[in-house]
Parts: structure tokens; C-alpha cells; sequence
């Protein structure tokens, strides 16, 4: 049997041979592999080599890769199959160094490390870069300091978009410029998408090659992006980009994104509609999916081709065999992801080959790790909570519909059937929600959703008529259903309208579903509606969907979701939820200058999120966060009513499946406008951190003391950044939906109950003019509320700030909230002392 040196030889060996490299002259050119400088390798050598791989004659453990002129290209560190490649690693470095080499590869014939000794750390790969491929990248010179010195501002984009925009007249006016923005399309970036491009070059300039977003659905992932696609670029830390989505609608619409953003200075193709010409793009946009097929990533492209590797919904796109195609390329890694992780609860080792929830945990957690983020915090993280507060989002308004049936089906009995067959023996079962269309069926529940869904759903604001609806079933044939009784039903409110077109199953199994996605988001879906002229929105007014429409979907006109179905995973019940989040301005749509100015904004301030099986209630009081799971018992029985979820129930002798004929309708209906504080499942990170500083005994001695220093150093210290929840000061104040910075006395007085909620910036503002009033006592009373606008506009805005204390208040003409004119009306003599009263009494700490 061969040696583990032999084998090892003979395989890498092969690897070099097959991607290019020659050990002997032949009709390709010299030779390009030798031991040292200028000094073939003969067969003794590879002879010697396969002895022992450690130790050589010439006293050299390492090929030495040429280029074209014979110059040290590549030092590859050569180890036996029984030890980790990663041991050579400083041994190569010094010997890339003394020749001048920039690239390693450290391999042991199994595991292969590419090396870019000016770049981060060593990457694996699967196949050895060919000569030309590893020439070409000497080319690239990436430089953390270029990119993290780059200078981003909100215009970004719309420079690139319109280098000039700024010297346009109708950018001056500023009664002009809405319109000037509207028409040319101009996208500017807002504070917290600023603040997200910026961590990235932060953590690059601290030696990061690898980012993670964590940015809830409808905050701009893909503008976002762009403008980090366009900063690598620009920078020269990238020389062509690739882009993976896991959906083909979502690449038709990240390509879309990219040519109206960047198309003026880079180029943006989808790899399937290019595929002998991607190399001429900047940007490449693709599916795993394509690239996995047939392995094509490994035979069509090299570790080197691309620089940034986006990877978009990263928690799905690079699950399963879609990693071996994202780690394929070396280089910088960014991750996208609109799905927490901080509500998934521990599991029990024992458990996690058995439970679908432990696979879901393990590929969040996964993905942090992926992208360098093992402590738990993502490089970057905006929050829906974030962006309801800071008024991009919104909130749904939730209708909690329940029928007859439904409530049996979600009760802990469940939906017990007791039949006898013909020899007089009992069978007795009880169904739950989850059997719901997979062996309990009830034509009249699927009626009551569709009837209460047409009856109380959201109308189009100008149009009027049924506002544009996904709808989520349990399964392609419970869409075909359901989209069935939506068109019976829309003959019968709306005869005439439409000719089987309301409603429109988009699943796999329907052809070219894809597209429909693309056309619904586009308003084209079955044409143009005929409700309202020169108004744009499609005809088809309800998508029927089992999952094709979750995950990165971008359709703003949404007003209307539905859920007919049973969820039971917290990150696909957060990506449905998001498909309604995103705001959107209906006139927009309005063709007609003269009817769009008469309607003025048509806002879209929040949707309908009709909820059939109790999720909401479910993740908000029911879905145990905490819990750690223990293997399920063997499934002895037929079938089960309990399970994941909690739903309870048995089951006995089995039935099979069960039909319901009996009339259905909505018994219970419950409407709920979900506040600035969102749900359970949003918030449940901040009960963690109080529980658990309540059980800290050492906690609640300081506490009891009221050693508050010491309570803080305790709280620092002992429990933040800590395993397993990585608490952190910015971390609990999202969680905790706070609009401002909060200091650990207040966390700990919270959790301690000394405190009932964290007052917002408003409040304490309030809270700061109140004394300001008591203490200064101005006699100008008809003049309060102007001091008091003047008084938040100073803490608040830190431009007014900087103005005021110059002296430069003539340039508060042009300030969006707070004017000169709103100067002049306070009283002069406070316009002086309010400002003093602030340095010395108010801490602008919280207010930052």
C-alpha cells in the first residue's frame, strides 16, 4: 500500500498537471514547476518527493510555480495526506517572501488552501488556479485602507446615476427638485444604509475579509449593495463582482436594480443570458442553482474571477451543496440576510438529526459563521423595529379570522373523528392544524377564507378596486383550490371584470411562474386593469403561492397577505410578514400629471395581514423561544395531532385522511393594529437579557444596594458578549425598540423593575423642557411653545447645533425643519440662554 506521502504526491501531482502545470517541456511550452529557482524538477526528484514529502535532497519542502518568463509565481507548501495543510503555513510565507511571491497554495493532495499573502487568510479551494488564471490576479491590487478611505455619502448612488444632478436647475428649486428626483430616478441612500456600507469598511480596515447584514425586508438590501459594488469596484478591491440569489425572479430583479443604479459606470449581466460574455461584466448576476448544475462553477469559472462574492437571502443561498459553490471563490464575502437569529432557541445535541427546527438553527448559526460573525452579531443589523421607528416600515394590521373548523383544529383536542367501519370496530383520530389539506380537507373552510379575505380585504386607494393580495397555501393542489373559488368568487362580486384572471396560481408546477412574479411586482400580471384609465396596475389582483413568493419578493403595492396556512418556523413566518412591510406612494402609478397633482401623496401607512390558523398568536404567546428540544419519541402511531409547535393532542387508531362536508364559517375575528413595538418575535431578545440579569444573584445584591457603579462594571463584564446570547448595549436597545442610545443603569433598572419603560427622545425632551421652564421661569409665556420647538431642535439636530453656536443662523434658511423665520420667534433673549441652558444642565448623550 502506498505511503500517505506517495498518495498525497500522486495527487497533487494530478492537481498541477490537470490545471495547467507542466513538470517537463512539452508542445504547451517549458516546464513551470521546479524546487527551487531556475532548477527543473527530474523524475528522481518526484521519486524523492513520493518518499517523503518533508525532505529532499535540495533541502526544499515546496514547488516553486513559474510564470511566462520563468519568474516565481506560486510557492506551493506540500504536505502528507495525514496532516492538516494549514501547518506549513508560516514555513511558505517566509519562502513566498525571500521570492518575492505573492500567492501560496498549502495542500496535502485532499485539502487545498489558496493563499493571496496581501489579502486576508488562506481560502479553501477545490481545484488549483491554472497559470494564467493566478497571473491575471497579480493584476488585482486590493488595498483596506483605498476602501476603507473612500468617501460615501448619501448621493452615492445618484452620482453615478447623474454625476452633474446637483448643477440642474430643477435640482436648485427646491420646489422642483421632488419631481427632478421622481423623473430622472435618482436614488439617494438613507442614514442607517450609510451607516451599514460604512461597518464594512470599518471591519476591512481592521483585516475583515468576510461581512454579514442582517436588514429586515424592505430597508434597500439591494441599493445597499449596489453601493458596496460600487465602492469595491471603484477602489479597485474588486475586479468583477458576482451576485447569488436562490430564485430566478430574484435574479431578474437584482439585475434590474444594478443597470439603473451603476449602469453608467458598470456593467451588470445575468450569467445565463451571457454566458460566453460574463467576463466582459463588472457584476454577474446568477443563481446557485446554475451554478451548481453539473458543476458548472467548477468547470466554467476559477477561484480568482471574482473578488466580492454577494450572497443575497445568505441563509438560503448558501445552505447545503450552494456552500460549495460560494467558498469555491476566494476573495471578500458579504451575506444578506432579512431573518434574525436571536429568537432561535438551543436544541439538544441528542435532537439534532430528528427535528426540522434543529436544521433550521443550525443553518442561522451557520450562516454567522460563514460570514465571521460567530459571536452573533452581524456586521450590521437594522431591525424592522429600526425601520417602523424610523418610519420606512410598517406594521401590519392583523385579522385574526377563525372558523368553525379552524378552531377545532388549533384547539389542544384538535379535530377528533370517531368512525365504525363494517365489522363494528371504533376508529377514533384527532387532527391538528398542521394536517390541514394533507389529511384533513374542508372545501367549506377553504369558502369562509376566501369569502372573509374578498369581504374585508384592503381596496386599491385611487382605483378601488381589490387591493393587490398573496395569498400562502399549504400545497400546489390547495393553491389550484383556492385560486379556483377566489375566481368563482370575483364573477360573482364583479360580473363581467374578469374572465378567470383575479386570481392566478404561481407555484413551481405552473409554467413559467417565474415570470408571473416579475409581472405581478411590474403590474402587468394578466395585463393592465381596466378599473381606472392612465392608472398602472395589473388585472390579476391575488397570487396563489406555497413559498415562491417569501424570500427577497419586492412588490411595495402589496396591501393584502393571507395566510391559509399553518407556519411553525419563525424565519418563514418573519419573510412572509416582510412581504407587506415596505411602504409605497400609490400616485406614483398615475399616469396623468393633472390627476397626480390633484390626488397629491397617496401613502401606503399599513396592510392587512389576514391570519386563518393563529400564527400571530402563536409566535407571540405560544412558540416556546427557550426551549431546548429533545429527540421526538419513534412515531409508533398512525399519526399525530402534536409535534412541532406545541399543538397538543393524540391520535389512535389510525383513519388515513378525513374529508368535512359540513357548512364553515368564520366564528371569531379579531383585528389588531400591531404597534411601534411589532411583535413578540421582534422584541424577544430583550426578555432574554431580563431574565437573565434577574437570575444573576451578584446582579441583584448591587442592585439591592443600589451600588449602581458596580451593578454596571457587573453587567459589562460578566454579561455582555458573553455565549450564549452575545448581549450588547445596541443589540437590547433595538430589541427594546428605544429611538435613542440608553446608558446599563437604565437596562438594569428596567429589568429590576425601577423603571416601567425607557422614555423615547420626545419624552425626555419633554421631561428636560418641563425643568428647563421650572428652573429659568420665562416671563414670555405667550412664547413657550416657540422656545420649546427651538429647545428639541437644539438637542435633536446637530446641524442646528453647530449653526447656532457659530453664530451662522442665516444658514438655517435652507434647513428642512428648523428655519431662521422659527428662530426669530423666540424671544431674543432666549435664543442666547437656551442654548447655554443646555450645555450646562442636559446631556446630549441619549440624543446622539
Amino acid at each position: 500500500m502506498a505511503s500517505k506521502e506517495a498518495t498525497a504526491r500522486i495527487k497533487i501531482n494530478r492537481l498541477l498537471e490537470n490545471s495547467g502545470w507542466r513538470f517537463f517541456d512539452d508542445e504547451n511550452g517549458s516546464a513551470n514547476i521546479v524546487l527551487e529557482p531556475n532548477v527543473k524538477i527530474t523524475q528522481n526528484d518526484l521519486d524523492e518527493l513520493g518518499e517523503d514529502l518533508e525532505k529532499t535532497s535540495n533541502g526544499f519542502v515546496d514547488f516553486l510555480l513559474l510564470d511566462g518568463d520563468g519568474k516565481p509565481l506560486v510557492v506551493l507548501e506540500a504536505k502528507s495526506e495525514d496532516k492538516n495543510p494549514l501547518v506549513g503555513k508560516e514555513q511558505a510565507r517566509r519562502y513566498a517572501r525571500s521570492q518575492n511571491t505573492r500567492f501560496v497554495i498549502l495542500s496535502n493532495g485532499n485539502i487545498h488552501h489558496l493563499w493571496d499573502l496581501r489579502q486576508g487568510n488562506p481560502t479553501v479551494v477545490s481545484a488549483f488556479p491554472a497559470p494564467d488564471e493566478i497571473g491575471n490576479h497579480y493584476k488585482f491590487e486590493p488595498d483596506a485602507e483605498r476602501l476603507a478611505g473612500e468617501h460615501v455619502a448619501e448621493d452615492y448612488i445618484a452620482l453615478t446615476q447623474m454625476p452633474g444632478y446637483a448643477q440642474e436647475a430643477a435640482w436648485r428649486v427646491e420646489a422642483e427638485r421632488a419631481s427632478f428626483i421622481e423623473k430622472n430616478k435618482l436614488r439617494f441612500m438613507r442614514k442607517y444604509q450609510l451607516d451599514a456600507v460604512r461597518s464594512v469598511q470599518k471591519a476591512a480596515k481592521n483585516g475583515a475579509t468576510r461581512f454579514l447584514f442582517e436588514m429586515a425586508t424592505g430597508t434597500g438590501k439591494t441599493l445597499t449593495s449596489a453601493a458596496l459594488i460600487k465602492l469595491f469596484l471603484k477602489t479597485r478591491n474588486a475586479k468583477r463582482v458576482l451576485f447569488l440569489v436562490d430564485r430566478l425572479e430574484l435574479e431578474v430583479q437584482a439585475d434590474k436594480a444594478f443597470k439603473g443604479y451603476l449602469k453608467n459606470d458598470f456593467t451588470s449581466v445575468i450569467y445565463k443570458e451571457q454566458k460566453d460574455d460574463w467576463r466582459k461584466a463588472d457584476i454577474v448576476v446568477t443563481t446557485v442553482q446554475s451554478l451548481l448544475f453539473n458543476d458548472k462553477f467548477r468547470s466554467h469559472f476559477a477561484p480568482t474571477d471574482f473578488d466580492l462574492v454577494i450572497s443575497d437571502e445568505a441563509h438560503r443561498s448558501i445552505g447545503g451543496n450552494a456552500r460549495a459553490v460560494f467558498e469555491y471563490f476566494i476573495g471578500y464575502k458579504l451575506g444578506l440576510t432579512a431573518t434574525p437569529r436571536d429568537y432561535l432557541k438551543g436544541i439538544k445535541k441528542d435532537g439534532a438529526e430528528r427535528d426540522p427546527r434543529e436544521t433550521e438553527r443550525r443553518t442561522m448559526l451557520d450562516t454567522y459563521r460563514t460570514f465571521g460573525c460567530a459571536s452573533g452579531d452581524p456586521t450590521y443589523r437594522y431591525s424592522l423595529i429600526d425601520g417602523v421607528r424610523d418610519g420606512f416600515l410598517i406594521n401590519p394590521y392583523v385579522v385574526d379570522a377563525r372558523t368553525g373548523v379552524t378552531t377545532q383544529l388549533l384547539s389542544d383536542e384538535g379535530f377528533v373523528v370517531e368512525t365504525v367501519d363494517e365489522e363494528g370496530n371504533e376508529a377514533k383520530e384527532a387532527f391538528a392544524g398542521r394536517d390541514f389539506e394533507k389529511k384533513f380537507f374542508a372545501e367549506p373552510t377553504n369558502l369562509a377564507f376566501c369569502k372573509t379575505l374578498l369581504e374585508h380585504g384592503l381596496r386599491d386607494p385611487i382605483s378601488g378596486e381589490f387591493g393587490k393580495t398573496i395569498a400562502f397555501a399549504v400545497s400546489q393542489n390547495h393553491a389550484a383550490k383556492i385560486t379556483q373559488i377566489l375566481n368563482e368568487m370575483a364573477d360573482q362580486l364583479w360580473p363581467g371584470r374578469y374572465n378567470s384572471d383575479f386570481a392566478m396560481q404561481v407555484t413551481s408546477h405552473v409554467a413559467d411562474a417565474q415570470r408571473m412574479t416579475v409581472n405581478f411586482a411590474n403590474n402587468n400580471l394578466g395585463g393592465h386593469s381596466g378599473f381606472l384609465e392612465n392608472y398602472r396596475t395589473c388585472k390579476a389582483r391575488v397570487c396563489v403561492t406555497v413559498g415562491m413568493m417569501t424570500t427577497g419578493y419586492d412588490c411595495p403595492d402589496l396591501i393584502n397577505l393571507a395566510l391559509m396556512r399553518p407556519v411553525f418556523s419563525p424565519s418563514d413566518f418573519v419573510q412572509i410578514k416582510g412581504r407587506g412591510t415596505r411602504k409605497h406612494n400609490f400616485v406614483e402609478e398615475m399616469f396623468d400629471p393633472a390627476k397626480k397633482a390633484a390626488l397629491g401623496d397617496v401613502p401606503k401607512d399599513t396592510f392587512r395581514l389576514f391570519d386563518f390558523f393563529a400564527n400571530c398568536e402563536y409566535f407571540e404567546e405560544k412558540f416556546k423561544y427557550d426551549e431546548e428540544l429533545a429527540l421526538p419519541p419513534p412515531l409508533t402511531m398512525p399519526m399525530s395531532a402534536g409535534g412541532e409547535g406545541g399543538e397538543g393532542g393524540t391520535t389512535h387508531s389510525g383513519i388515513g385522511s378525513y374529508e368535512h362536508f359540513d357548512p364553515d364559517d368564520v366564528v371569531s375575528q379579531v383585528e389588531t393594529q400591531i404597534g411601534t413595538k411589532g411583535m413578540r418575535i421582534d422584541r424577544e431578545l430583550f426578555r432574554k437579557f431580563e431574565e437573565h440579569a434577574r437570575g444573576d444573584d451578584t446582579l441583584a445584591q448591587l442592585v439591592e444596594a443600589q451600588n449602581w457603579e458596580a451593578a454596571t462594571r457587573h453587567v459589562i463584564e460578566e454579561i455582555f458578549d458573553k455565549p450564549n446570547e452575545y448581549f450588547n448595549l445596541e443589540k437590547l436597545r433595538r430589541a427594546a425598540g428605544v429611538d435613542r442610545r440608553i446608558s446599563v443603569r437604565e437596562l438594569i433598572e428596567k429589568a429590576f423593575g425601577f423603571i416601567p419603560n425607557f422614555k423615547s427622545k420626545s419624552e425626555l425632551i419633554e421631561d428636560e423642557f418641563q425643568k428647563f421652564l421650572t428652573d429659568q421661569q420665562p416671563e414670555e409665556g405667550d412664547r413657550v411653545r416657540e422656545m420649546r420647538y427651538f429647545f428639541e431642535a437644539y438637542i435633536r439636530d446637530a446641524h442646528v447645533r453647530a449653526k447656532i453656536d457659530a453664530g451662522q443662523f442665516a444658514d438655517l434658511n435652507v434647513h428642512p425643519t428648523f428655519t431662521t423665520r422659527d428662530l426669530k420667534d423666540v424671544p431674543q433673549e432666549w435664543r442666547k440662554r437656551i442654548p447655554e441652558y443646555i450645555k450646562d444642565y442636559v446631556s446630549l448623550n441619549p440624543f446622539m
